[in-house]
């Protein structure tokens, strides 16, 4: 490493530490999206941020950071925003910054489609969607289900258990495997790369980015070893449509191809196995409402929107002004970043009356979760099928169910929420007493 990256390394650092000063001495209140506080239950500093200053000007995120779901919507929707980081103006500088603590570039690679911007994000969209249609999600339904209640079978009637460990992690896990094709035995080494790919977006330290990047590559590796044995023999799964899948002569490369089930596995896997978590979190501090589902089941799909709303698993994501733009009364400069935080927005007063309530009976739930426009979420109609299978094999075998005694404890991933152990007792807390 250069000692000319060393100072540009301490000089972005100084400047960080004084943007949080600035903001906090100019508001009373700083979005850092490392904060602690963001963890456990992030929804009061959301609030106090929508009420106090909706369009938060930050000098962390070089932008703004925007609360309300008029203002999420529109920038969405925006063919005037950027889904790419390098859009932003500071990337080359932090891109350099990231490579002296030998974190590639992820542009000088296949980027994931969650990053890239029309027109090659609708070319990749459009080849992935041809082997993930709604009808190929629904067909998965008989197994889902069953895949729900045998994973509790393996559950004693009695005592406690941690429903992330016994049903939000496997169930995603080996749903997703078997879509791809990937053998059971091989779904533990699914899930810990899952893992350390998903860390990276909620900590951007350079170890972490860099354990990131190494499992892309491992997964990356064993995914393309069996693309290849697709190629001579194909299956009965994504992969084998994958690697076929083709539009007008057009067809996915390699990188492409590995990229989209990369992005596949860890947003078909760590979103829905803490909204699992958060949904069931919900139903357990709000027993009036779990009574509700238990004598009408008919409203299970329903509480899956509804936790989508009320707590939804992805907190916030980032776009790019290509041009000077107008945001609620704000103007943001071409280059500079908006984050957009999808939690907040969700529980806008102005769109959601009384937010803060989680009710399986509210009406228009048309939440930001799955984001909108053109990332709108490819694996929506997945998340919610798993998500409901859940609730439903939970709910019917489980009546009682309850917190056990000890704590709920959440993930330190600020950006994904939800519970990394989530102990509860499964006939009620006096089955432990």
């Amino acid at each position: 490493m250069s000692w000319f990256t060393k100072l540009d390394q301490a000089a972005f650092a100084a400047e960080m530490v004084g943007r949080i000063a600035f903001e906090k001495l100019q508001t009373g209140i700083v979005f850092n999206p490392q904060a602690k506080q963001l963890r456990d239950d992030p929804h009061p500093f959301y609030r106090k941020l929508r009420e106090r200053d909706p369009v938060h000007r930050s000098g962390i995120v070089d932008g703004l950071v925007l609360t309300r779901y008029d203002d999420a919507l529109q920038v969405l929707s925006d063919r005037a925003f950027s889904a790419e980081d390098r859009s932003w103006r500071r990337w080359s500088r932090f891109a350099r910054i990231m490579a002296g603590r030998g974190v590639p570039d992820p542009y000088e690679r296949d980027p994931s489609m969650l990053r890239l911007d029309p027109p090659r994000h609708t070319r990749l969209r459009s080849l992935v969607s041809k082997a993930f249609t709604p009808r190929a999600i629904d067909r998965l339904r008989p197994r889902v289900e069953a895949l729900a209640e045998e994973l509790l079978d393996r559950l004693p009637a009695t005592g406690t258990i941690d429903l992330v460990d016994a049903l939000a992690v496997p169930l995603p896990v080996i749903v997703i495997a078997e879509l791809l094709g990937v053998p059971s035995e091989d779904q533990d080494r699914f899930r810990a790369w899952s893992e350390h790919v998903a860390m990276s977006l909620g900590d951007g330290s350079a170890a972490t980015l860099r354990n990131s990047q190494k499992a892309t590559a491992e997964l990356s590796t064993y995914l393309g070893t069996i693309a290849d044995q697709r190629r001579a023999e194909p299956r009965d799964d994504l992969i084998s449509d994958l690697v076929a899948v083709e539009e007008e002569g057009d067809r996915l490369s390699e990188g492409e191809m590995l990229g989209v089930c990369v992005l596949l596995l860890v947003a078909g896997n760590e979103t829905t196995t803490k909204l699992i978590g958060n949904g069931v979190v919900a139903m357990l501090r709000h027993r009036e409402q779990l009574e509700i589902l238990q004598s009408e089941p008919k409203r299970i799909e329903a509480a899956v929107e509804e936790t989508l709303r009320y707590d939804g698993t992805v907190q916030y994501t980032s776009r790019f002004a290509t041009e000077d733009t107008e945001i609620g009364g704000f103007q943001l400069a071409a280059g500079r970043q908006a984050i957009v935080v999808l939690a907040a927005a969700n529980r806008d007063p102005d769109r959601f009356p009384d937010p803060d309530r989680f009710d399986v009976s509210r009406d228009d739930i048309r939440h930001l979760a799955f984001s909108h426009g053109t990332h709108f979420c490819l694996g929506a109609r997945l998340a919610r099928l798993e998500t409901e299978a859940a609730f439903k094999a939970l709910i019917e075998r489980y009546p009682q169910l309850d917190f056990a005694d000890a704590p709920v404890r959440w993930s330190p991933n600020t950006i994904l929420r939800g519970p990394e152990a989530l102990p509860l007792a499964l006939a009620g807390r006096h089955a432990i007493d």
